[in-house]
C-alpha cells in the first residue's frame, strides 16, 4: 500500500472471533490468540511489512534485526489497540485503567465557551482518546474518513451499540466544513486526526523524524478559517489493561497566526511522541513518499 486509501483492514469473521473470545474469557486470552494473528499479517503482509521496517529502521534508527522484530511488534500492539477499542465501546471498560495527564487543559478549552479543535494521531489508540472525551458532555464531534468497509461498521455497530458521539464524515463536496463551523459556533469540540492524508487531498511538506513527509493540509486551513483554539490529545498503551490519557494545553488562534505554524505545532508534538512510543505509531504506508 503506497499511499493510504481511508479505510482499514480486517473483515468480519476476525472481529466475531475476538469479540467471542474476550466477552467469554477475558482480554489475556485474546491478546494470546493475537500472537498468531500478528505472526500471519509478519510473514503475509509484505508490502506492508516494508513500510513498517522502512520507518524503524530509517527513521527511528534501529538495527537491522530489532527493525525486522519490530514489524511482527508493531501488528501485535496494533492487535491489541483494535481488541480494547473494542471492549471499551462494548461497555467493558472498568477492565482497563487509565490516567490522565492534562485533563484541567480539556476542562478549560470545554468551559471557554468557544468550542475548539483537538488533534490526535494513529499513535496509541485514538478510539480510546475520543471515548474518554464523552466524559464531557454530547458536545464533541469527531471527523472521519468515511471509507471503512461498511459491513464492519455495521457489525461494530451491534456489537458496541453503536458510537456514542456526533461524527462528521468529510465529503468531497466540503460540505463536512460547514457542519465544522457550525458545531463551532454551538461551542463544541471537533476531535480528528492529523497524521494522515489521501492521495487526491491537500498536503504540505515537513521535516519529520529526519525527512520531509507530507501531511493533510485541511484542518489546519480550518483552524486557521475560523480562528479555532485547538489542542494536541493521544491515547498511550502503557500495560496490558492501563492507557495515559493526553491532552496539551490549548492554543489560541489570531489574525498572525499562519497555517505553517500551526502544523508545525503539531507536527514537533507528535514527532516527540512517536520518539517516546515509537511501537504505537501505525502509519502502514510510504508516509515519506515524495509528492
Amino acid at each position: 500500500m503506497a499511499e493510504w486509501e481511508g479505510k482499514s483492514r480486517g473483515n468480519k469473521i476476525g472481529y466475531a472471533i475476538f469479540i467471542f473470545i474476550f466477552k467469554n474469557f477475558g482480554v489475556r486470552p485474546a491478546y494470546f490468540i493475537l500472537l498468531f494473528v500478528a505472526l500471519y499479517y509478519f510473514f503475509f503482509s509484505a508490502e506492508t511489512s516494508k513500510h513498517i521496517y522502512h520507518y524503524f529502521n530509517q527513521r527511528i534508527g534501529y538495527g537491522k534485526l530489532k527493525s525486522f522484530f519490530k514489524i511482527y511488534v508493531s501488528y501485535y500492539r496494533l492487535g491489541q489497540m483494535l481488541i480494547d477499542k473494542t471492549m471499551i465501546m462494548s461497555g467493558m471498560e472498568s477492565q482497563f485503567t487509565s490516567e490522565s495527564f492534562g485533563a484541567e487543559n480539556m476542562r478549560n478549552i470545554v468551559s471557554g465557551n468557544k468550542g475548539g479543535i483537538l488533534l490526535g494521531a494513529h499513535l496509541g489508540n485514538w478510539e480510546i482518546a475520543g471515548h474518554y472525551l464523552m466524559g464531557y458532555g454530547d458536545t464533541i464531534n469527531i471527523l472521519v474518513f468515511d471509507r471503512e468497509h461498511e459491513q464492519i461498521k455495521k457489525y461494530m455497530d451491534e456489537v458496541t451499540g453503536g458510537r456514542k458521539f456526533k461524527l462528521i464524515p468529510i465529503k468531497d463536496d466540503l460540505s463536512h466544513i460547514y457542519e465544522i463551523g457550525e458545531a463551532l459556533e454551538r461551542n463544541e469540540i471537533i476531535a480528528t486526526t492529523a497524521d494522515r492524508f489521501l492521495s487526491d487531498g491537500k498536503t504540505r511538506s515537513f521535516k519529520f523524524l529526519g525527512e520531509e513527509a507530507r501531511f493533510p493540509l485541511g484542518i489546519f486551513q480550518i483552524i486557521k478559517t475560523f480562528r479555532a483554539n485547538y489542542s494536541f490529545v493521544y491515547g498511550v498503551k502503557r500495560s496490558a489493561t492501563h492507557y495515559n490519557f493526553y491532552c496539551r494545553p490549548h492554543r489560541t488562534v489570531t489574525k498572525e497566526t499562519t497555517i505553517d505554524a500551526i502544523m508545525e505545532d503539531y507536527i514537533r508534538d507528535l514527532e516527540g511522541m512517536v520518539k517516546e512510543n515509537p511501537d504505537q505509531w501505525f502509519n502502514y504506508y510510504d508516509f515519506w513518499k515524495k509528492a
